[in-house]
């Protein structure tokens, strides 16, 4: 009976010890272990972007036979924003911002792409300026 006391003490005190390591028991080693996979884990997400915000791409336009595909794109931004969007196009044409009398030519199956401060508040045009037809309709908001 002594000797059956005794491996139910000595196996208490094992079953103690694995649930005190199991589950950090204030040890210093583990909890820099702990540390390091943490920080190893954070330097992985960082490289593979993963928890980084996701910057949407800028709108594209695209003209198929002289016409916007969808219809006139609405572009609507706040006055001090970034105006960024692309005109993918397969006509040649030169492509007109009214109100900020930008413009740029794109090729037969190439595409052009604008971005400019949004400095200038109202409603403005985005035309194939050959054909006359508008493409998008920008909307500059105070």
């Amino acid at each position: 009976m002594k000797h059956q006391a005794r491996i139910a003490a000595v196996l208490l005190a094992l079953v103690a010890g694995l649930v005190l390591t199991a589950c950090g028991g204030g040890d210093e080693e583990t909890t820099t272990t702990e540390a390091a996979s943490t920080a190893e884990a954070t330097t992985k997400e960082a490289r593979s972007g993963y928890g980084k915000k996701k910057v949407p791409a800028p709108p594209a336009i695209v003209v198929r036979d002289g016409e916007p595909v969808g219809g006139v794109e609405e572009l609507e931004y706040s006055a001090g924003e970034q105006i960024d969007f692309t005109v993918r196009s397969d006509v040649a044409d030169e492509i007109h911002v009214h109100g900020y009398d930008l413009s740029k030519d794109v090729e037969a199956g190439g595409s052009a792409s604008f971005s400019f401060p949004a400095e200038i508040e109202g409603i403005f045009e985005v035309e194939l300026e050959q054909r006359g037809a508008q493409i998008a309709e920008l909307r500059v908001n105070p």
